[in-house]
């Protein structure tokens, strides 16, 4: 696993942003782990959550593409940050873009936020972490609509591994659905992977009894 993924893994946990316990889903799973970005709220956390993102991005999509899209609410925030650091990370000159909720129809009209979207953009959408590719439902169209664009790929910073609408993941869904790729900073798996057995800060998160709870969990959620 990469180091960049690491450090991401317990940047999490610092932030206290990745939970383990019981945590009751939006669709009314039982899960025993839980992810939280709207808990990323000072400068230096949302400094080092983009540059994360701004290399995961990188390894996987590359430099050539014009527009970050992030996703009112919780996209905001996350694709602003990730500009800066991409920019600062490769010198590269990636333009922000996200949706209203409303339309506003005065001043600083329209639908969108940040940078208008343009014929031959190529975009990437970036996310905190997606279930049911229900945002991707709404946010899909909305860009379509703002002219000839292509969206290479979706980002989010977990992959949680679990059944979304169907027996596939979440993210396997929208790749399926929408034609464009899906890719997280790190998988479920990987966190597992580091951070069973081990102290994080005088703690260990993940012992016997979190990792049994977790593997009853995908036994019962996890995608195909």
């Amino acid at each position: 696993m990469e180091q960049y993924k690491q450090e991401f893994i317990e940047f999490m946990v610092d932030c206290d942003v990745l939970r383990f316990g019981e945590f009751t889903l939006k669709s009314g799973r039982k899960s025993p782990f839980f992810m939280n970005a709207g808990l990323y709220v000072t400068g230096r956390q949302l400094k080092k959550l983009g540059e994360y993102y701004a290399k995961a991005i990188h390894d996987c999509y590359g430099e050539d593409f014009d527009v970050l899209f992030g996703p009112a609410y919780k996209g905001i925030p996350i694709g602003v940050a990730t500009t800066i650091a991409f920019y600062e990370l490769y010198g590269k000159e990636i333009r922000y873009c996200s949706n209203r909720k409303e339309a506003k129809d005065h001043g600083d009209a329209g639908i969108l936020l940040g940078s208008p979207l343009k014929d031959g953009d190529k975009i990437v959408i970036i996310e905190d972490v997606t279930t049911s590719g229900k945002s991707i439902e709404e946010t899909f169209p909305i860009i379509q609509a703002q002219g000839d664009v292509k969206i290479l790929g979706l980002m989010v910073s977990l992959n949680r591994m679990e059944r979304g609408k169907g027996e596939k993941s979440a993210l396997e869904e929208i790749k399926e659905t929408y034609g464009f790729d899906a890719n997280a900073i790190v998988t479920m798996a990987e966190v597992i992977e580091h951070l069973y057995q081990r102290e994080i800060n005088g703690r260990v998160l993940i012992d016997d009894k979190v990792k049994s709870a977790i593997d009853a969990y995908y036994e019962q959620y996890g995608a195909k």
